[in-house]
């Protein structure tokens, strides 16, 4: 099944770190769950027309939502991926 880019790439993170991160060519997304390493490569590759050195991966697991002191539910999972480039350059705007 072919994989759309949109599927793949959730959004940038943009904090404080991250800006301070991508000075050294470091980027920060949030992407899909269930994506690999190389569908993240193809779609950063594909979407921003640059050439990825290096991808690492973070999950960051699901918290119980508590109300009144009972568990009423759960958030869902996120993976962070951690891209370094070969050449050139994201540009990512942000707003105020």
């Amino acid at each position: 099944m072919k994989k759309y880019v949109s599927d793949i790439i959730i959004k940038p993170l943009v904090t404080e770190k991250t800006q301070a991160m991508s000075q050294e060519e470091c980027y920060v997304f949030e992407v899909n769950p269930k994506s690999t390493k190389n569908e993240i490569r193809d779609a950063i590759q594909k979407f921003f027309d640059v050439k990825v050195k290096d991808i690492r991966t973070a999950i960051k697991p699901g918290k119980k939502v508590m109300k009144g002191g009972r568990p009423i539910g759960k958030r869902s999972k996120q993976k962070k991926a951690f891209i370094t480039l070969k050449e050139g350059k994201i540009e990512i705007v942000q707003g105020v």
